[in-house]
Parts: structure tokens; C-alpha cells; sequence
């Protein structure tokens, strides 16, 4: 069955995008994570990725070509469906005839619909985690009948994660509750009405439970679907605020918030001994920041302002974390650790690099080793599959390059076989497309194994996630000058770790280790990689 696919909002803002470049074309297989095309938002130019997988039947907007947002993009199917439905080609069904006493009744119940009185703010049950799918109500701040303020804590509510305190938007009389302590509900169930004391009560609870309560299906069939628009949101009214009064809890228990508790903890500070200022002598946040123990001296609470940048995933960003999340969790990782001595390389290159118009790096000799090495260790140039495990003879080396969304890793094809001169141009060539986006989905693919290095950014040693569908990947440190022993003396030397991460499905722990004592005896004699 084709498959529709629609100018993607990537951004919060984006409202219409233009096409770059098309990866695909028509009649081309495409594969689910398959990149499509690059679309420009208004925001940044990013890659689009395939959730289906069939072949590209149609392409609506061309290269260069600029659309609304949920405009027809592409048709991907099976080959040769017809797709002529879906331009507009097919016939269109035909709508049910309805006789004007049906469409009475129908009427009569919209008009007859309960409406929220003036004044009245309904409040539901809040999504307070990015997991959360229902929430309970551990206690209940405010009873019906309390004043609201702006900034109350109404409810403290437990979700998925933590009990969190929920505080109030808007200012007025709590006229109904519809959650009681300790039942639970969905996200967005009716939870409270807050508005004028003199509000119809009754009408707000009808007009509010249908409105939270209407089944999608019959309001989209009462009207026509509308664009989504945001609420406004009120600007911040500058008020004079009183100073919170304490007032004395009779009850013989330590009533804190959730929120003051931890406060409390964290500063080391007994809740016996705070006064607190919030309902019935509650303890709140402001108590724990306005704390000062008998006999010290007060500070004020700083007044910063709290400040946080949220940024849209990227297509890049979601299959970075799709892939690896995937890896991380399937893949039983183990990891091995070396230092090799560098002084032997130090030189060769030195001596290399004399040759003109010749320069190549460290990483360069890396690659080149590690290719060298995994042609005698095909186990860990290998990939793991249910049934089998299928070693690669031939050495195609991914190596990771970052890039402001994340990481990209191009693919140095029969590296074993190039040489150093032929990978350093590779290499370079690749970081500087990747970093422009201008890398194409075959450069990135089949890769035997990978090499991740941070030595450039100073970084000694850490681990790396196996670059899937790979058995292993070897992380790169710096290069690190420091007393070594030789000889039984002590002096200085330059040395660096490497840590190689096993798919243990596929690599056990003695096969990691003859493969670093392969790359060991290349790294620490690199003449032996030219023989």
C-alpha cells in the first residue's frame, strides 16, 4: 500500500520548506532510515529521513521548490502501484446525502453543547515528564471554595518519575475539584476549575467535562479540521507581593513540600526547626532559601534568573540516537584497553612528512594500522546476525567525524590497501563535506569497522558505542608525553591509549586481544606497515 509523505514541520516555527536536494529518485528502492532529501526550515538546512520502505513512486516538489508545511512531498509503494489517488487523479468518494431533518437534530445538539461561563479557567491534568501518561493526586493544597492566587500551589501530583508540586496560573476561587486525593487520571482529564466565585458552578462542570472529555472522532465530524493556533500568553504584570507570613503549624507533624524536603536535605537543614509559611504552617521553597539557622546571619536569596535554550532534534540528532540507543542496548559491550608507545611513530612520521609536498597525520597512521591488522583478524572485522556471523575480508574503515548536529561516519574504502598519502586526502576530504553536509549516503555506508579519535581535543582515553551493523570500534586518545620505564630507567616518553569496545556476540575477549597486539606491533614500528 502506498505510502503518503508530507512536507515535515522540522521546526517549532517552520510553516512552509524548500527542497535542496533529492537523494532519491523516482523508481529508486528505498530503505527504512534511507536519507530522502535536505530540506531548508527557516532555522537550518537538515536531512530527511525514510520510515518506509518500498520504492519512490512520486516526487511533489522539486529541487529548489518551496511548499507549506503538510503539502505532498513524495509517494513511496510497491513497484508499479497505481498512486493516481493520491494526485488527485482518483475518484473522489462520494458524500452521504443528509436530508435537513437529520441535520436538525444534529444541530440542535451542537447549540444545545454546555459553554463555559465568562471567567471561568479550566484546569487538566498536567503532562509534568516527557514519559508521563497519567498522573495521581497525592494532596490536595487548596480545598473549593479557597482564593487562588497566581503562583499557589494547588495540588502536589505524582507522575511517572517524581511527586511534583503544581502551582496556579491564574487568579480566582477553586469552584470544583475533579480529581480526589490519591485517585489517578490521564493526562489532560479534568483535574480543577478555578474562576469568579459567583461563576455557574454546574455550567462550568458540564462545559468543562465536555470539552476534555469529547471523543476526537466526533468533533472532528462536527466541523472542519482547523490550523493549530497558540494560545497568547499573558505578559508578567508587575505587582507589589506582601512577604510571606508564617504561620504556625498546630498539628504536631513536619508538613513539607516534596520540593522543601529536598531543599532541606541538600543543605543539611532539620525541618524541625524551619517555621513554615505556606498553608496551615506548611513548609515550602521559600522557607528552605529564606532559612537561616538561630544565631547566624542572614543572606539574601540570590535573585538570578533562570534561563534554558530548547532546541528542535534534527533529523541527524534522532538517527544519531536511534542507532546508538539500538547499539548500546542489543550489543553486549566489553571494552580492552592499551597504551602503546609512540616514539618510533613520532619519527616515522617526522621522516614521512620530509618528503615534498607529502604530510600526513597520526590518525592517518591509525587507519592504516588498524586495516592492516583487522586483514589478520577477520573476527573482528565481522558482524553478528542470529544465525551467523559473517567476517569481512576486505577492510572498509569508518571514521567518525563531528559536526554541529552530532557525528557523521564517511567510510575509507579497502583502507588496508591505500596508502598514507591516499587515506590523509580521503580523511580530510571527507571531514570537510561532512561538516558542509555535502556527503552522499554512499560514502557513509558499509563500513567493516570504525575509529573514533579525540586525541585532537586532548582527550586521553574513554569508550566508545559500536558503530552497528560493526563488531568493535577502536577509540583514540592523545598522544601524551610522560615518564615511561626503559630499560630499567626511568625517562621521558611519549605514549597513547587506545580503547577497543567488543561486541561480545561476535568478538570474545582473547580475539580483541591478539588483534591489539597485531596493531601494537604495527603502531610501535610503522616501518613494517610499508614492507
Amino acid at each position: 500500500m502506498a505510502e503518503v509523505i508530507n512536507m515535515p514541520r522540522l521546526s517549532d516555527t517552520m510553516e512552509e520548506g524548500t527542497v535542496a536536494t533529492w537523494f532519491k529518485k523516482v523508481g529508486d528502492t528505498v530503505k527504512e532510515g534511507d536519507i530522502l532529501a535536505e530540506i531548508e526550515t527557516d532555522k537550518a538546512t537538515m536531512e530527511f529521513e525514510a520510515f518506509y520502505e518500498g520504492e519512490l513512486l512520486h516526487i511533489g516538489i522539486e529541487e529548489g521548490q518551496t511548499a507549506p508545511v503538510d503539502t505532498l512531498l513524495a509517494i513511496i509503494g510497491e513497484k508499479g502501484e497505481d498512486v493516481s489517488a493520491h494526485l488527485g487523479g482518483g475518484t473522489a468518494p462520494v458524500a452521504e446525502e443528509v436530508t435537513a431533518s437529520e441535520a436538525a437534530p444534529a444541530q440542535a445538539e451542537v447549540a444545545a453543547a454546555p459553554t463555559l461561563p465568562d471567567n471561568v479557567e479550566v484546569i487538566t491534568m498536567p503532562r509534568l515528564s516527557d514519559t508521563m501518561e497519567e498522573g495521581t493526586v497525592a494532596s490536595w493544597l487548596k480545598k473549593v471554595g479557597d482564593t487562588v492566587n497566581e503562583g499557589d500551589i494547588l495540588a502536589e501530583i505524582e507522575t511517572d518519575k517524581a511527586t511534583m508540586e503544581f502551582e496556579a496560573f491564574y487568579n480566582g476561587t477553586l469552584l470544583h475539584i475533579g480529581i480526589q486525593e490519591g485517585d489517578s487520571a490521564p493526562v489532560d482529564s479534568l483535574l480543577a476549575i478555578i474562576g469568579d466565585k459567583d461563576a455557574n458552578v454546574e455550567q462550568a462542570i458540564a462545559a468543562a467535562t465536555a470539552s476534555v472529555s469529547a471523543p476526537v472522532e466526533e468533533v472532528e465530524k462536527a466541523a472542519p479540521a482547523a490550523p493549530a493556533v497558540a494560545a497568547p500568553v499573558a505578559a508578567p504584570v508587575a505587582s507589589p507581593v506582601a512577604a510571606p507570613v508564617a504561620v504556625q503549624n498546630t498539628s504536631g507533624r513536619i508538613i513539607a513540600s516534596p520540593l522543601a524536603k529536598r531543599l532541606a536535605e541538600e543543605r543539611g537543614i532539620q525541618l524541625a526547626t524551619v517555621q513554615g509559611s505556606g498553608d496551615g504552617g506548611r513548609i515550602i521553597k521559600r522557607d528552605i532559601e529564606n532559612y537561616q539557622a538561630s544565631g547566624s546571619v542572614a543572606f539574601a536569596a540570590p535573585q538570578g534568573i533562570e534561563s534554558v535554550e530548547e532546541m528542535a532534534n534534527s533529523q541527524m540528532r534522532k538517527t544519531i540516537a536511534k542507532r546508538l540507543g539500538a547499539s548500546k542496548f542489543t550489543a553486549p559491550h566489553y571494552y580492552l584497553g592499551v597504551e602503546f608507545d609512540m616514539e618510533n611513530a613520532m619519527a616515522f612520521r617526522k621522516q614521512y612528512n620530509a618528503i615534498p609536498d607529502t604530510k600526513i597525520s597520526f590518525n592517518d597512521i591509525v587507519v592504516k594500522a588498524t586495516a592492516l591488522a583487522l586483514k589478520q583478524h577477520p573476527q573482528v572485522n565481522s558482524r553478528w546476525y542470529d544465525d551467523k556471523i559473517v567476517k569481512h575480508h576486505h577492510v572498509h574503515m569508518g571514521v567518525a567525524v563531528a559536526v554541529d548536529d552530532g557525528l557523521v561516519v564517511p567510510v575509507v574504502k579497502f583502507a588496508d590497501e591505500l596508502p598514507l598519502p591516499q587515506i590523509g586526502a580521503q580523511v580530510k576530504d571527507f571531514a570537510g563535506r561532512a561538516r558542509d553536509k555535502k556527503l552522499t549516503p554512499a560514502e557513509m555506508d558499509g563500513s567493516t569497522f570504525t575509529i573514533s579519535n579525540l586525541g585532537m581535543f586532548g582527550i586521553e582515553t574513554f569508550t566508545s558505542i559500536i558503530n552497528q551493523p560493526n563488531s568493535a570500534i577502536l577509540s583514540v586518545g592523545a598522544i601524551v608525553e610522560k615518564p615511561v620505564v626503559k630499560n630499567g630507567q626511568i625517562v621521558v616518553g611519549h605514549t597513547m591509549k587506545l580503547t577497543l569496545a567488543c561486541d561480545h556476540r561476535s568478538v570474545d575477549g582473547a580475539t580483541g586481544s591478539l588483534f591489539l597486539q597485531t596493531l601494537k606491533s604495527y603502531i610501535e614500528n610503522p616501518i613494517t606497515m610499508l614492507v
